[in-house]
């Protein structure tokens, strides 16, 4: 599990960071150690919640909203990161849970060594913050999405840069490898959907216009075949492109508002694929190869951010209202509520055993709620 936790003495008001000295901490985690999640402490930053907290460990120490998490893909690790300029926007570990990547509004992206606890390289490149970081499914090699337009790749293990992915026309926001290594997808705020030949750095296809996005891209998946992209966009519309030719094959309409997160179900399914996506319009959509909701799953306030419970039924989902919802898939049921949380949710991760969610949030806390009941 990973959320970055700088500790910082005071807060000057020009933002909270850490010296590089200080950047990494790692600790073995055992669910008999996690202290109970209403033990006196906390941050200065956190704010003062009176509800009910669901969560058995919090994480303090922020003096500033949070925006990201993630979990290592092969144990439960507990690492802090730090030495940005600037918030942090991303975070990604490598498939084989060696390399951590964080990505910052300041430009930048950090490689740590998580065996080691120490930072491995600075990747620098793109002019403008960075949007996303993701690691290629079989190697060291690592993709960044930047606000000026172009998407970069390095080689971690070398420190070295591989390419540059130039062509949109704004903000890379969204992107990433197919699962078999062999395409790279991205989308823009210009409404485009780019697949590139991540060798050459060459432009396989270009989806834009009718009948795609008519506004900015916020959220990308690939299925587990690497034969579809799914993407949501601040029109309310999702659009499901058949990567080897570039076609739209499914334009799926029920959102009314922005569509922020979305994910395909891990596993195939005889019947076809499924998928979920999650809006400001406070709902959580549920969809097959048919175009057409399965399930329609309302929330008190906007969905900013989900998972779909690997090898489960489930889905979590995080909120506005700073509630974490798990909903059963094939029926639209509302399984659990898990509060704690005074202000938007950001981000969710799951560990790697599905034991543990981990969700940060605007009011500087993360938290860790069990979910094992739902694997």
């Amino acid at each position: 599990m990973n959320v970055p936790s700088p500790n910082v003495e005071e807060d000057n008001g020009e933002g909270d960071f850490l010296d590089e000295s200080d950047i990494i901490n790692e600790y073995d985690v055992d669910e008999e150690d996690l202290p109970d999640a209403d033990e006196e402490g906390g941050s200065d930053g956190e704010e003062e919640f009176d509800g009910v907290d669901d969560s058995i460990h919090i994480f303090t120490g922020h003096t500033g909203e949070l925006y990201t998490a993630a979990c290592s893909p092969t144990d439960a690790t507990l690492v802090a990161t730090g030495g940005h300029q600037d918030s942090l926007s991303s975070l990604s570990f490598s498939a084989d849970g060696q390399l951590l990547a964080s990505g910052s509004l300041d430009g930048i992206v950090k490689v740590w060594d998580i065996s080691r606890g120490e930072l491995k390289c600075t990747l620098d490149g793109p002019s403008g913050g960075i949007e996303w970081v993701r690691w290629h499914p079989k190697g060291h090699l690592l993709l960044a999405g930047s606000e000026d337009s172009s998407v970069w790749m390095w080689n971690a293990d070398r420190a070295a840069f591989l390419q540059v992915f130039s062509g949109h026309g704004s903000s890379v926001t969204c992107g990433d490898f197919t699962p078999d290594g062999r395409t790279i997808c991205s989308g823009s705020d210009d409404a485009s959907l780019r697949i590139w030949n991540p060798k050459t750095a060459e432009i396989i296809h270009v989806v834009r216009g009718h009948p795609y996005h008519t506004e900015g891209l916020t959220c990308l998946i690939v299925n587990s075949d690497s034969s579809l992209a799914l993407t949501g966009s601040n029109d309310g519309s999702v659009h499901v492109v058949n990567i080897s030719t570039g076609k739209v094959v499914s334009s799926l309409s029920a959102h009314s508002d922005s569509v922020e997160c979305a994910a395909f179900e891990a596993s195939s399914r005889r019947d076809g694929w499924r998928a979920a996506t999650g809006g400001m319009d406070k709902k959580l959509i549920i969809w097959d190869q048919h175009s057409s909701p399965r399930c329609i799953c309302d929330h008190e306030e906007g969905v900013t951010c989900l998972q779909w419970l690997a090898g489960s039924r489930y889905i979590a989902t995080g909120c506005l209202d700073g509630k974490v919802r798990i909903w059963d898939s094939l029926s639209g049921d509302c399984a659990k509520v898990f509060s704690g949380h005074s202000d938007a949710i950001q981000s969710i991760a799951i560990s790697a055993n599905r034991d543990f969610l981990v969700s940060v949030s605007l009011d500087g806390t993360g938290r860790v709620f069990e979910i094992a009941e739902f694997r």
